[in-house]
């Protein structure tokens, strides 16, 4: 054979050896590797969403009845003001339109005088939202009441709410009660129903409930997450004639177990036990 061929046979194999092998790995520094903006998406991706802390009050329940409260139009209609949440300039109303009232909000600065900025703030006034209008008798004369609660629009995340209980007297509905709750797991509401004759209760938090016409404060030790409550308190209310009047214990449960055993009356043995620890001190 020639020697000039098996030269071209030896060039052509090497060749084909040198192609079908792997090209070489790409620089690894080349290729971008996955910084803190990826891992942060990523974490916010997975992270679990807050609950819906509204479900009990815009469900199903309670929102038919025969009795002539029924028919009336509460999202057309003008709401006393329970205390804490008047407006600035005294009055203490809020009217909804097609279940809604806009918050007015005026700003002031450095460069207004005095009575400028009185005025400004004067003229602000908080929004409302018509959330549910539930209805069950809690007066015990068989009728039943209308119980209706209002989203207080603040312009923010938060979520306080006001509660009225109506009934129906001389062909119009009459306030029985009006309160106010907090926010989310500092006092929010939970859950309106009956139950034997008594209007439940249901507010987030540690012992929480209602004393007149707004929710009690945090106790000693009460400390979570706004968005997410880990506790729930029920309470329930008779009505004497005049007033709403407390019954029973007050019951705090764990919202992950609610069947669990209730702690009964949870801001006193809070409290007793914060002041013997501070005796001891």
């Amino acid at each position: 054979m020639d020697l000039n061929f098996k030269l071209s046979l030896v060039a052509a194999a090497l060749m084909v050896s040198a192609c079908s092998r792997p090209g070489p790995v790409a620089n690894s520094a080349a290729e971008p590797e996955p910084g803190p903006t990826v891992a942060a998406a990523a974490a916010v991706i997975a992270a679990p969403k807050p609950p819906n802390l509204q479900t009990e009050l815009t469900d199903e329940r309670y929102r038919e009845t025969s009795s002539p409260i029924g028919k009336f139009d509460f999202k057309n209609f003008t709401y006393e003001l329970p205390r804490g949440w008047q407006n600035p300039d005294g009055t203490a109303d809020i009217k909804l339109a097609d279940g809604k009232a806009a918050p007015v909000k005026t700003f002031t600065d450095d460069k207004m005088g005095e009575d400028e900025k009185a005025v400004a703030k004067s003229q602000r006034r908080i929004g409302a939202t018509l959330v549910a209008v539930k209805y069950f008798d809690v007066t015990g004369d068989g009728e039943d009441e209308a119980i209706v609660v209002l989203k207080v629009e603040t312009g923010g995340s938060a979520i306080p709410q006001i509660v009225y209980v109506f009934t129906w007297r001389d062909g119009r509905p009459e306030l029985l009660w009006p309160f106010r709750t907090g926010d989310r797991a500092d006092g929010g509401l939970k859950d309106l129903r009956p139950a034997n004759g008594d209007l439940v209760v249901e507010l987030y938090g540690q012992d929480r409930f209602v004393l007149g016409q707004t929710e009690t404060g945090k106790i000693t030790g009460d400390l979570e997450q706004l968005c997410c409550p880990a506790y729930f308190t029920r309470s329930a209310y008779k009505w004497n004639g005049k007033s709403f009047l407390l019954q029973g214990k007050r019951l705090t449960f764990a919202v992950a177990d609610p069947d669990a055993p209730p702690v009964e009356n949870m801001g006193e043995k809070a409290n007793a036990a914060a002041a013997k620890n501070d005796r001891k001190r």
